[in-house]
């Protein structure tokens, strides 16, 4: 804790799902150091509402497919926050170009592995190693946010999906190792989420959707998942670890 706020770090946090997770901590108490790719002079609206709900909160700019940039996430994460209750663990990217799998380019591949999952592991590994270290009685937690790619076959997004999956196991691996610490770490599956990545192929979910995809008949909305972040960040469910929250309008429930 800073200043007996809660602290929390939340990589790809200017936009999108990590926009409506790093805002929900925010306007909830919580201190965050928000992570992205994005210059600071590109995100300064996001920051001004950030640091309205929140005033100690940060940004900082870095890669976390870069070793030297998950070091220096690190570094000015724990220089800014002093201790690290909550690390959400959101950026990723899809590929560039949907393409049939019988087409996906080894480069696409190595890109969206390497930020989604890769990156996303080792920067785990750099900021639990530091978490275990502390001398902290509050309840903390790693929350990885993945999608319902983890199990959903999408043939022209094989490397996406690939990603997520993968994570889903990082998840529950890091679950298992982090427990002696009293740490816990939760998977959050989000379904279709209104955001720049779901912007392109709007139509054909809003027509997926207004058909019954998802019992409950509307896209979700960032905020959705803020919420559900922002419940497992506060130790809502502190007697579970390495399980999976989906928030995906009930979208995989299965039926005849």
């Amino acid at each position: 804790m800073k200043n007996g706020k809660r602290c929390a770090i939340v990589t790809g946090a200017a936009r999108g799902i990590g926009r409506g997770i790093s805002l929900a901590l925010a306007e909830h108490g919580y201190t965050v150091a928000a992570v992205g790719t994005r210059p600071a002079d590109a995100v300064e609206e996001y920051t001004a509402e950030l640091r309205r709900l929140s005033p100690e909160s940060f940004y900082i700019r870095g890669d976390i497919s870069s070793h030297d940039d998950r070091l220096r996430i690190a570094e000015e994460a724990f220089a800014g926050l002093e201790t690290v209750d909550v690390l959400v663990n959101n950026a990723g990217v899809a590929p560039n170009v949907r393409a049939d799998m019988l087409a996906m380019s080894e480069e696409s591949f190595d890109r969206v592995l390497g930020i989604n999952l890769r990156g996303t592991f080792f920067l785990t590994q750099e900021i639990a190693r530091r978490m275990a270290a502390q001398q902290n009685d509050a309840f903390r937690a790693v929350v990885f946010v993945t999608s319902i790619s983890a199990s959903v076959s999408s043939v022209n997004r094989g490397e996406y999906c690939i990603s997520k999956a993968g994570l889903s196991m990082a998840a529950t691996l890091y679950a298992d190792r982090l427990a002696e610490f009293g740490i816990r770490v939760y998977e959050v599956r989000p379904g279709i989420i209104a955001t720049d990545m779901t912007a392109g192929v709007r139509e054909k979910y809003d027509r997926l959707i207004a058909g019954g995809l998802c019992p409950i008949p509307r896209i979700g909305q960032p905020e959705d998942v803020g919420r559900t972040v922002l419940a497992l960040a506060d130790g809502a469910l502190g007697y579970t670890t390495g399980q999976i929250v989906g928030v995906d309008g009930g979208m995989t429930i299965q039926k005849l």
